[in-house]
């Protein structure tokens, strides 16, 4: 840590703090997320295993966060990472309203491109959310926090929990041009609520595998029909809706992938995420503002 100048404290997460520091002799300005062992004997967290090894697998991408060293200090260890401004859920929170087209679809496009990279790594990342989307000042996005991810096969064989759930890219996505989550669900059976009554209640000839479902004779609810994603999000553009309808299916298979999506760009059959008017998107005035006033006051503290 001795090469390392901390500037401030940017969050706490399951496994870490994360600060930033800069530094000393390069003056690069990086993330450094501090995870301490409770015990010697216990060795290193799972988790944060997990994590060093997606990202050395991953590691060359610009739409993943950068994992830029490991080194022991103390009783613990420390990850070095590029250091990002914001995530895209305060981008989100500081917006005035609703983020443009042109910002959903740019954020979207970034989005897929590092799990269609992921994906094609056979890393499955099990924690997307906006706030593990971080963004730069310059408005790229980059996914990172890679704690609950896994390597899996391809074939299916491999078995995983059913205690992880994740936001699908169609969630971020409705979130994008709502404002606020498609499913605000504060427990699981809220959460399922929250999704039924969008999506309406699934049945087997909707999706024949539900039957299959660990708990699918244990819990029943009422039947109900799919609300229209016109009424859910009534500025959105029948484009964008379009899109989102593909994301938001119950039948894994039938959803649209990353890799598709990246083969058609300007394709017809999908023209929300057409070629035209792609820029990259910047944070807004205000949220660039307050960071930079924070961390330069930071930084004449400090160094």
């Amino acid at each position: 840590m001795d090469q390392y100048c901390i500037l401030g404290r940017i969050g706490e997460g399951a496994h870490g703090i994360v600060f930033k520091a800069k530094h000393v002799e390069t003056g690069e300005i990086v993330a450094l997320k501090k995870v301490a062992l409770r015990r010697l004997e216990d060795g290193i967290p799972n988790q944060a295993l997990r994590e060093i090894k997606a990202l050395q697998e991953i590691e060359d991408n610009q739409h993943v966060v950068q994992l830029k060293a490991v080194f022991p200090h103390g009783a613990g260890f420390v990850l070095a990472f590029e250091f990002m401004l914001s995530d895209l859920a305060e981008v989100v929170r500081h917006a005035q309203r609703p983020l443009a087209p042109a910002q959903v679809k740019s954020y979207l496009q970034m989005l897929l491109k590092g799990v269609a990279f992921c994906h094609a790594n056979n890393i499955v990342h099990r924690d997307l959310k906006p706030a593990n989307l971080l963004i730069s000042a310059s408005g790229q996005l980059k996914i990172a926090d890679f704690g609950l991810a896994r390597v899996f096969s391809p074939d299916g064989s491999r078995l995983y929990t059913h205690q992880v759930a994740t936001r699908a890219v169609g969630c971020i996505m409705g979130e994008l041009l709502n404002g606020s989550p498609l499913f605000p669900g504060e427990n699981d059976i809220e959460q399922l609520c929250c999704v039924l009554r969008i999506l309406g209640t699934p049945s087997p000839q909707v999706w024949p595998e539900i039957t299959e479902l660990p708990d699918y004779n244990k819990i029943s609810f009422k039947e109900q029909a799919p609300v229209p994603l016109e009424e859910v999000l009534p500025d959105a553009s029948p484009q964008a809706l379009d899109l989102l309808g593909r994301f938001l299916l119950y039948p894994p298979r039938q959803r649209i992938a990353a890799s598709q999506l990246l083969c058609l760009p300007t394709h017809p059959s999908c023209p929300f995420l057409s070629a035209q008017g792609d820029l990259p998107p910047r944070p807004t005035q205000g949220l660039l503002m307050s960071m930079n006033s924070m961390w330069t006051g930071l930084l004449r503290s400090h160094c």
